[in-house]
């Protein structure tokens, strides 16, 4: 179908100039908007909008009378690709046992890594195809999806070449990280530098070689890889043309926000433990703070201090962190929810922190993450609401009545 008319919108909104990269400070407190407006898509871009002067004709026409239109959501942080489920760690955590306590018995992300040691790059496609498409019905348009459940030679690869098959036959816009870093493996617990090895010297050549990667990432934490290790890992990556990322700041202070601003990290991702010097480091720089606040949900984390990083004047994103072991969901309007109630973000800073800001920590906001000219045409239509807080009020119910990709 080359055109599509929606009109009579209650509300388009999210509307942007060409050239918009982020949205910063007290500028997230204004999402844009139309009332009573027409977006008019043809071959797949955003052709026009406006409030008067309706076009006639399109292929087909939708009426949006008492909805909502906006750009889709951008999920820039998500590991949904894994073979089976951790409910016995969510039944531990009850029993009162830490994230951190379970990963030493053998739990988190080595358990999920024996899991995908034993599944074939079928099952792990078919398994994430499913998780996209519940995705997609929750107003999703685009994706990071990480490895890092593999932690061998043949685990990481196998991963990143089902991120590739799903890149391929998705409508989703899909970006592939490799994190290899993202624990070490059992074998490798008291040898460090033999891991780092086989991430840099062997692993790194290969997906480079397949085109396996558009990002690289390091879980740089209390426990995890130290600083000094991930601005290694992070060099590596650049040399073949691997943008960082980074999980920083989950667990502890870890100096995760400092090395990837020094990396130019396209965004460092958590932050539940940022004071002053961590939001000093990030003014000014190219990085997009990115926060999770399901995983916090999850775990009985504190939150990230959102209020405290916006009211400075920095940027930030939101994402699910879509994973089996501290978030398993992909309901981008639930994280928009918890960023109002936890985070105390206003509602039009989380519709902002989930669209535009999101797709720059994805490095697709010349593409997607509001409604603008020339852009693709990945836009959600909500059912009758009465108003853009109505979303994350409304946090049990799934309010995206048709999603355009």
């Amino acid at each position: 179908m080359s055109s599509i008319l929606i009109r009579n919108i209650k509300s388009l909104a999210g509307i942007r100039e060409a050239g918009v990269k982020t949205i910063k400070g007290a500028a997230m407190k204004t999402l844009p908007a139309l009332d009573n407006a027409w977006l008019l898509i043809e071959h797949g871009v955003i052709h026009s909008y406006g409030t008067d002067g309706v076009p006639e004709r399109a292929d087909e026409i939708i009426d949006a009378a008492g909805k909502f239109v906006l750009p889709c959501w951008c999920d820039s942080h998500t590991h949904i690709v894994y073979a089976g489920s951790r409910e016995s760690e969510f039944v531990d955590k009850i029993h009162g046992l830490s994230y951190e306590e379970i990963a030493k018995r053998g739990g988190g992300i080595v358990n999920s890594a024996l899991k995908l040691a034993n599944a074939s790059e079928e099952e792990l496609f078919d398994a994430a195809w499913l998780r996209l498409e519940e995705m997609q019905n929750f107003g999703t348009g685009a994706v990071e999806i990480k490895s890092g459940y593999g932690l061998s030679y043949d685990g990481e690869l196998k991963m990143l070449r089902v991120i590739k098959r799903l890149k391929e036959k998705s409508k989703l816009t899909i970006k592939s990280n490799f994190l290899g870093a993202h624990s070490y493996p059992t074998a490798f617990k008291q040898n460090h530098e033999a891991y780092l090895e086989l991430l840099i010297d062997h692993m790194l050549p290969q997906i480079a070689n397949e085109g396996l990667a558009d990002f690289i990432d390091v879980f740089c934490d209390r426990g995890f890889f130290s600083p000094n290790e991930t601005d290694r890992i992070l060099q590596a990556g650049a040399k073949y043309g691997l943008q960082p990322k980074i999980h920083a700041n989950e667990l502890d202070y870890s100096g995760g926000i400092e090395v990837g601003v020094k990396n130019n990290a396209l965004s460092v991702d958590h932050l539940e433990f940022t004071g002053e010097a961590q939001i000093e480091a990030l003014r000014n720089s190219g990085t997009m703070p990115t926060l999770l606040p399901s995983t916090a949900f999850f775990l009985g984390l504190h939150y990230a201090p959102a209020r405290k990083m916006i009211d400075a004047g920095l940027p930030v994103a939101i994402a699910t962190d879509f994973n089996p072991g501290s978030s398993p969901s992909g309901n981008m309007p639930f994280i928009v929810a918890l960023a109002c109630i936890k985070m105390k973000m206003l509602p039009e800073e989380a519709v902002n922190a989930a669209t535009l800001n999101s797709a720059y920590a994805m490095g697709v906001e010349k593409q997607l993450g509001s409604i603008t000219v020339g852009k693709k045409a990945q836009v959600f239509i909500t059912k009758p609401i009465p108003s853009l807080a109505y979303i994350p009020y409304s946090f049990g119910s799934n309010l995206v009545e048709r999603v355009i990709l």
